[in-house]
């Protein structure tokens, strides 16, 4: 796997420290440290990883295995405008997966993917309680709603800023 050094600076490894003390640096409370720093951060990547795993005194491997596990949790820093396309079940039968091909074929990036300008990443989701709508696409919190893959190249081109 390929893997980008990311350098942490002192004042970043202080916020890290900080978040784990916040909870008492108690293993128990690797998933609440990791949604408060991801919050800071945008994302996990493996140094932030480290950093946790050595104030909570837990292992490097259980810490990205949590990470690895929930959807939520990401280790790519996610696009200016996060592209997050409903695929729950209402959204899917009225062809999410058509609207989501579309998405990475004009941005030419998989799911879980951030484009090479850092303007978008792509991700899925499971049900935004809008299925009224279906198919749902988000980008940031904007809801867009009955999108039809024609309807992508102009949802892209509203944040070609």
């Amino acid at each position: 796997m390929s893997h980008i050094k990311v350098g942490l600076k002192p004042e970043q490894i202080k916020a890290i420290q900080e978040i784990c003390k916040s909870f008492n640096n108690e293993p128990g409370e690797l998933i609440n440290v990791l949604h408060k720093t991801q919050g800071y951060f945008g994302y996990l990547p493996a140094e932030v990883q480290e950093v946790i795993a050595a104030n909570l005194n837990i292992s490097v491997a259980k810490v990205y295995g949590v990470v690895t596990f929930y959807s939520f949790f990401t280790m790519i820093p996610k696009g200016k405008h996060p592209i997050s396309v409903c695929t729950g079940t209402a959204c899917y039968v009225r062809g999410a997966e058509k609207v989501l091909d579309e998405f990475k074929r004009i941005l030419e990036i998989k799911v879980g993917e951030t484009s090479a300008d850092g303007k978008f990443s792509l991700s899925c989701l499971r049900c935004v309680g809008a299925c009224g709508l279906a198919p749902v696409v988000l980008v940031g919190e904007k809801v867009y709603g009955r999108v039809s893959p024609d309807g992508v190249k102009d949802i892209i081109k509203e944040y070609q800023d």
